[in-house]
């Protein structure tokens, strides 16, 4: 049988116990698992239990089995530090981390604002957007995934000139805003998008930061609405006091 009394499959309980196991040792976790009998005697479990446990974290990038030679924990390098503040910048607060920014054009299109958007940028429902979606590399691993809304009136060439440049901020001052400010910032977390996880190269149910976002121009008129996926085991946002 392989769920335990509470309803959660053996496999993910191990897996989770053998997840912590290597957090909790941090820069001291072993290079190689126990054997596979070992972890099984551990956690009173099947070694099929064991195998599927191992698998999952395998899928996740935390191990990597080797086929006669054992299990192997993936080093992963250090979060890149994310400030989300009022002049958030993503090429700027990737370039604090000693890594080189990149942005690409991913995808884009012209729809009507729904009442959540238009609220946003303070728009009838129904208003005419410009849609951006856009891939943040850093050192070319991917970061992040973004969706932004422009009011199409203002901003008909966003799209042409973000895919030339690369950068949202460089994009808006093609179009005459020289600065902008952050408004609001709402995060949650869910599990990645089929389609997401294609662009970040992650594994199906890797967890993503999902910050909403809200930019004003130096007038106070709002100009762009975002909703950005960060990959949760790669980025680490820190906000501004």
């Amino acid at each position: 049988m392989d769920d335990t009394a509470d309803g959660i499959a053996r496999w993910r309980k191990v897996a989770d116990e053998i997840r912590a196991m290597i957090g909790a040792a941090g820069a001291g976790a072993p290079d190689r698992l126990p054997v596979e009998t070992e972890l099984a005697a551990r956690f009173g479990v099947n070694r099929h239990t064991v195998r599927r446990a191992i698998a999952a974290l395998a899928a996740e990038g935390l191990l990597r089995p080797e086929r006669g030679r054992g299990t192997f924990v993936e080093r992963r390098p250090d979060r890149i530090v994310y400030p989300v503040g009022a002049r958030t910048r993503f090429t700027e607060n990737i370039s604090q981390n000693a890594r080189q920014a990149a942005g690409r054009l991913i995808g884009s299109g012209r729809e009507s604002a729904d009442r959540h958007i238009a609220n946003q940028l303070q728009l009838a429902p129904g208003a005419a957007l410009v849609r951006l979606e856009s891939l943040n590399v850093a050192d070319g691993v991917p970061l992040s995934v973004g969706t932004s809304w422009f009011p199409a009136d203002r901003f008909p060439r966003i799209v042409a000139a973000y895919a030339e440049t690369g950068s949202i901020t460089k994009a808006l001052a093609a179009h005459g805003v020289a600065d902008y400010a952050r408004r609001s910032t709402r995060i949650t977390a869910e599990r990645v998008a089929h389609d997401d996880a294609e662009h970040l190269g992650c594994a199906s149910d890797a967890i993503v930061i999902v910050s909403e976002s809200a930019n004003y121009d130096a007038d106070g008129v709002p100009i762009q609405f975002s909703r950005s996926r960060f990959l949760a085991d790669r980025v680490e946002l820190v906000f501004d006091s």
